[in-house]
């Protein structure tokens, strides 16, 4: 589904089945842009870290022919991340319905500690 992202710019939500897929099959780099110590307790396996606090869509990694997903929390400070990058003039608009919480509640696991 995509609409308008409260925070400017178009978002696709994802579902975190469908993230999980993206990832297995090597499809989706999946960028998680909470804050160290959220992620230094639990974080989705595969996920790259890439802080909101500290945002600079210039040094957002290569996805070298990936789809772009960007994941947090909840879902909102995804949204804004991706409204940071496409302000920037990158070209994601995809990020992950739910963030972690809606991944823990699909039963999917996750590395803590």
């Amino acid at each position: 589904m995509s609409e308008i992202n409260p925070f400017g710019g178009r978002v696709v939500h994802l579902t975190p089945a469908e993230v999980k897929a993206g990832l297995e099959d090597g499809t989706v780099l999946l960028v998680d842009v909470r804050e160290p110590n959220e992620t230094t307790a639990e974080r989705i396996p595969g996920s790259v870290l890439f802080p909101l606090q500290t945002f600079d869509a210039s040094a957002l990694p290569d996805p070298q022919g990936k789809r772009l997903v960007f994941s947090c929390r909840s879902g909102q400070r995804s949204q804004k991340a991706l409204a940071l990058a496409q302000a920037a003039g990158l070209p994601y608009e995809e990020h992950m319905q739910g963030g972690i919480l809606g991944w823990k509640e699909a039963g999917f696991p996750t590395d803590v500690g």
